[in-house]
């Protein structure tokens, strides 16, 4: 199921807006719609071509020297694709006049400091990683990415797309996709696709909640709440009811399946990656309401020493996954309470662990 024909294992190119919802988009009758969807579907497919040609030059090594402190660079690229930009606000520096590069600016910082107080972490290749990022990119661009080497927002289309420094979970999403490229490196096609955008959208969530001092009885499990535009709905995504996140004829219907009675199988989206990535969210909701407290203090921790422990197959597909995630209960909490609230998580969504 995890072959991958694309060749999009290592440092794939990793957007937070679903190819499917730009397809619909596309083919709008309004062109304040399929105009700037088909240029962003258009640059997109562009920029996938030329990951696939880095991946196969493969990663470096990091080399950086730990720090407690960010360093983060945020350039403003003048509605240009050109990166990174010009240079508008380095560390230290005090916030400008441009909301955008502050938001930017903040996110990365709230992204770091999380890695750092929650598990200990040293920026995204847990080396110090300088964080760059760039705003304002291209025309009208309705998306954000990593491109394995620093962060990329466009500003939207202002209709169905708002500014994409706007969600927090948005930047810490995208981010953990560069501590998933420098950890266990999960392939971009099917299964292991699907969790490599699904531990984006759990990082992302706890981030948030993080910021906010949220416990995972208070949060909204939302992914990308603030990006749509008016009358659209919620978020992209719902990790505590998968496929509720939005409902409307402008976008469609959100197509993710909470349970693998519900798992779709397309040749889209790298073998819907952003689609079956709603059933390991939803495993992880139940997983974090079950404990109950703060979802990073003993949930996030499972996931991460799964993410960090070196046992992940790239082409790790659902059961292997929760199968690790077991045993990193296991390790981290011995036999009781905890482990046996991650068995049954993954008994809710109809994976297996044994």
């Amino acid at each position: 199921m995890n072959g991958d024909p694309t060749g999009t294992a290592c440092r794939p190119f990793c957007t937070i807006i679903p190819p499917h919802v730009l397809d619909r988009l596309a083919e709008s009758e309004d062109p304040l719609h399929h105009e700037p969807a088909r240029r962003t579907l258009e640059h997109d497919g562009a920029l996938r071509t030329r990951r696939r040609i880095v991946s196969a030059r493969g990663s470096a090594a990091p080399t950086g020297t730990p720090s407690d402190t960010p360093e983060r660079t945020l350039c403003d690229a003048h509605h240009l694709t050109n990166l990174p930009g010009t240079r508008v606000r380095g560390e230290g520096d005090p916030p400008g006049k441009d909301a955008t590069v502050n938001r930017a600016y903040a996110g990365l910082g709230a992204t770091f400091d999380f890695y750092l107080k929650a598990f200990g972490r040293h920026s995204i290749d847990d080396a110090g990683l300088p964080l760059t990022a760039s705003v304002h990119y291209g025309v009208k661009y309705g998306n954000a990415f990593w491109d394995g080497d620093q962060m990329v927002f466009g500003d939207g289309d202002g209709a169905v797309f708002l500014d994409f420094t706007i969600p927090l979970d948005v930047i810490g999403h995208e981010l953990t996709h560069g501590v998933t490229q420098y950890t266990a490196n999960l392939e971009y096609y099917g299964q292991s696709g699907a969790l490599n955008e699904s531990v984006s959208d759990v990082f992302g969530v706890m981030i948030k909640q993080y910021a906010l001092g949220q416990t995972a009885a208070d949060a909204d499990w939302l992914i990308g709440e603030g990006l749509l535009g008016p009358g659209l709905g919620g978020a992209l995504r719902s990790m505590k009811a998968p496929g509720t996140a939005y409902d409307n004829p402008t976008m469609g219907k959100d197509p993710q399946p909470g349970s693998m009675d519900d798992y779709v199988r397309t040749p889209r989206d790298n073998g819907g990656v952003h689609i079956n990535s709603g059933i390991p969210n939803r495993a992880f909701y139940l997983l974090a309401t079950a404990l109950g407290g703060h979802a990073w203090e003993r949930a996030g921790k499972i996931w991460y020493a799964t993410l960090t422990g070196g046992e992940l197959s790239p082409t790790v597909d659902f059961a292997g996954f929760a199968r690790q995630t077991v045993a990193s209960a296991k390790q981290l909490y011995g036999e009781g309470e905890v482990t046996q609230a991650v068995l049954k998580a993954w008994s809710q969504v109809g994976v297996p662990t044994s």
